[in-house]
């Protein structure tokens, strides 16, 4: 069976082994290793693809590059994997919020297969991982404190000392990079919001441009979200055995299906009162999406790249 944490793991011990190359610091915290990749330590391209692999549960590949958006050259993350479905869903995805008094942290990564955060998507991939140690990525701005550590090691299963905190904030390059590189998972997460067995997903791959550092973080998040849902491109190859019916479900499926597309996220949220849940769900997507059905050989694509609210968001003048 594929384990997450077990694959992470091999990851992790190479950011702690070539901690000076990758620009990130390691500290104990009550038993647990903490490896700092964008909160106090400057962290850099290099460590950000390797914790968005990390995040991956070590089942995809994640590549720095330049790509062309209009009249923009930007940099940009390449992701693919051969195992989608586990490595998205059942790794990457943020869907552990942790809380704590005033710490506050969006856990994604591989521990969450232990802790089955949340139970309900495990059971939808039928995944659980089994493993010794445990592998979390935290965006946060602040060092977890104690409470938090021994919380997560209990969630987990496993002893403080087996535990790997990965923690960057969203305004940081590694936070940036590593936002980016969840554009296949917000896909594969749309489509199965609106209908999608995502066990059908066999391969995948997608890039999306890296937002630009801001120091202030609520115009980081903005920015990060618009890098997905305005530049975000996702290629799936599965096997469905009706192409109508799969015409549909991608058609609904771009950020561009929802009514609050085409401006700038953080203007979104903050004519939504900074309130997440008044937000469209729909607007939580790629902007493209392409899917090969291997059953019969078709293409299907849907959105496409929005350059005008990239530049504006990207502070392009």
């Amino acid at each position: 069976m594929l384990s997450v944490n077990r694959s992470a793991y091999l990851l992790v011990r190479d950011l702690i082994e070539k901690a000076e190359a990758y620009r990130v610091e390691v500290k104990k915290v009550s038993g647990a290793t903490i490896i700092d990749a964008g909160v106090e330590a400057r962290g850099g391209y290099l460590a950000g693809e390797k914790v968005t692999e990390i995040c991956l549960g070590g089942y995809g590949k994640a590549s720095v590059l330049f790509k062309r958006y209009g009249d923009l050259t930007l940099p940009t993350v390449f992701v693919y994997t051969d195992h989608p479905t586990i490595a998205t869903l059942g790794s990457q995805f943020a869907g552990w919020k942790i809380k704590h008094e005033k710490y506050f942290a969006m856990a994604s990564g591989p521990a969450r297969a232990l802790a089955l955060k949340p139970k309900k998507l495990y059971e939808k991939i039928d995944y659980r991982d089994e493993s010794e140690v445990a592998v979390l990525v935290l965006e946060t701005d602040k060092i977890p404190p104690e409470e938090v550590i021994e919380n997560v090691a209990g969630e987990c299963k496993v002893e403080p000392e087996k535990l790997y905190l990965i923690v960057a904030k969203t305004s940081s390059l590694v936070g940036s990079t590593q936002i980016s590189g969840r554009v296949i998972e917000t896909g594969i997460h749309r489509l199965s919001e609106v209908g999608l067995d995502p066990k059908t997903v066999v391969y995948a791959c997608g890039s999306a441009p890296i937002a630009p550092v801001h120091p202030k973080s609520v115009d980081a998040m903005g920015m990060t979200n618009d890098a997905i849902l305005y530049g975000g491109v996702v290629y799936l190859t599965l096997e469905y055995d009706d192409d109508k019916e799969l015409e549909e479900i991608v058609k609904s499926a771009p950020s561009s299906s929802s009514s609050m597309y085409g401006e700038p996220f953080l203007k979104v949220f903050k004519e939504a009162g900074y309130d997440f849940y008044k937000i469209d769900p729909k607007l939580f997507a790629p902007s493209t999406l392409i899917v090969n059905n291997l059953k019969s050989g078709k293409v299907l694509t849907a959105g496409g790249i929005n350059e005008r609210v990239l530049a504006k968001s990207f502070g392009f003048r």
